[in-house]
């Protein structure tokens, strides 16, 4: 079995010559549920696009299972965040998921009865089936959010990166998500988010990526999320630091 699926190393992108993210380097083992944590401006959307080829880098190198992306690429799901993608597009949540086939189904053809199949599973999944006709401008934050989710898991990507999967969204698909989330790394899956919520990354992750620009902090929840790592990474600007430091030091007892 291979020791580490993702591997990275002195990976650095800029915004119009603005550094973003600086030197980064750490590798992630398979079936492991990781958060990527960090303050606005942290640069964790552009750690991620970066490892997708989606931004361009300026020095690094990113592999997967030892191989570079495009080589490798239908094994990995991407959910970008919510913001980010036009919901006014006419189409439904069906076509939504099997956007997410169309590496499977090929370009200009048609999906297969055995495609509708899966997509159709994946939105049970997340309990969207009976809105698979439904215009995906008329479904709610939540909703819009678990289609997305049924996309990636139509996909059946062994790693899949999670942009603020969570942010956004009511209790019940908060936790309609994460228990997907952790079936996924029960089927040895690797799955990387962006989270924002401290309050909730011991429950959630059980490693984390700390990072500000750079990583701050890398490894086991118990280990790598402690009081002085967080202050590393936020700089000691945190309102509710104690409030933090109490759930991190019940959730390791």
């Amino acid at each position: 079995m291979q020791d580490y699926v993702i591997e990275v190393e002195n990976l650095s992108a800029s915004y119009r010559k603005t550094p973003v993210i600086e030197q980064i380097a750490f590798k992630v083992k398979p079936g492991t549920l990781t958060g990527i944590i960090g303050p606005n401006g942290a640069g964790k959307s552009t750690l991620i696009k970066t490892m997708l080829q989606l931004h361009p880098s300026l020095t690094g190198e990113v592999t997967f299972f030892g191989k570079h992306y495009k080589s490798v690429k239908k094994r990995i799901g991407y959910v970008p965040q919510r913001g980010s993608v036009d919901w006014d597009f006419p189409t439904t949540a069906l076509d939504v998921v099997l956007m997410g086939l169309y590496g499977k189904i090929g370009l200009m053809k048609w999906p297969r009865k055995e495609h509708k199949r899966r997509a159709y599973e994946a939105l049970e999944k997340m309990g969207m089936a009976t809105y698979a006709s439904r215009q995906i401008s008329q479904l709610s934050g939540g909703q819009q959010q678990r289609v997305f989710l049924a996309r990636a898991l139509a996909q059946d990507a062994d790693i899949y990166f999670m942009d603020e999967p969570l942010a956004g969204v009511d209790a019940a698909t908060e936790r309609a998500i994460m228990k997907i989330l952790k079936e996924l790394k029960e089927q040895r899956k690797t799955v990387m988010i962006v989270h924002h919520d401290l309050q909730t990354v011991a429950e959630y992750f059980d490693w984390v990526l700390l990072i500000n620009r750079t990583v701050i902090a890398h490894g086991p929840t118990d280990k790598a999320f402690t009081k002085e790592n967080i202050i590393k990474t936020y700089g000691g600007n945190l309102k509710w630091i104690k409030e933090v430091e109490r759930r991190v030091v019940h959730s390791v007892q």
